[in-house]
């Protein structure tokens, strides 16, 4: 019978070893076995806790959203007036515990099978709707609605589009220049919006 408080621990060392199967050997060549291996455990904890490897993979995503969530809530906390909540959010997004290699070919992976996947698309769903909402709350601040939904899309659109070249490009991210881009996009596009009446 496992220790009490093991639990936490357990799941915890197989998230881990999810991501770094995923980086190292691909998500097609990460098996049950290759992950109950790198964590140093059996094959048949994963069952134990997260039934199969699928619940597995989606309590690996929610791990990778709730990380990017704690980051977004505190540099929010943090940011002083709208214009700086949206680059919280950039920063966000970018910060060096997302930019890991692991962790972008992690998002890959998961990207990559969110339509096979009805679990991994809800998880995926979650994401882009809370992205979103933070976007669209911190531009409706200084914005004109239609603006704040403009800005919105297209920063959405530019934060997945750096994160896919960066996976892309072997899970290597320069952060501090997506950072870059992302911040001179969105200030270039403020500079000539329609503020809120």
């Amino acid at each position: 019978m496992p220790k009490l408080g093991m639990e936490p621990i357990r799941r915890r060392q197989l998230i881990d070893a999810t991501i770094a199967s995923m980086h190292e050997d691909g998500f097609a060549n990460t098996t049950v076995q290759r992950i109950s291996r790198r964590a140093g455990l059996s094959a048949g904890i994963i069952a134990h806790y997260f039934q199969d490897k699928a619940g597995l993979m989606e309590a690996t995503m929610l791990t990778l959203v709730e990380a990017l969530r704690r980051e977004a809530v505190e540099r929010l906390t943090r940011a002083r007036g709208p214009q700086a909540r949206v680059h919280a959010i950039i920063d966000a997004n970018f910060a060096p515990t997302q930019c890991v290699p692991e962790v972008v070919s992690a998002w890959l992976a998961f990207w990559s099978m969110v339509r096979q996947s009805p679990g991994l698309l809800r998880i995926q769903r979650i994401y882009q709707r809370r992205l979103r909402s933070n976007l669209m709350h911190a531009f409706k601040l200084f914005l004109a609605p239609a603006e704040a939904e403009r800005l919105t899309a297209g920063l959405a659109a530019l934060i997945d589009g750096l994160w896919l070249n960066a996976a892309l490009a072997g899970g290597t991210m320069d952060a501090a220049a997506a950072r870059r881009i992302a911040h001179q996009y969105v200030d270039s596009q403020i500079s000539v919006s329609e503020p809120r009446p």
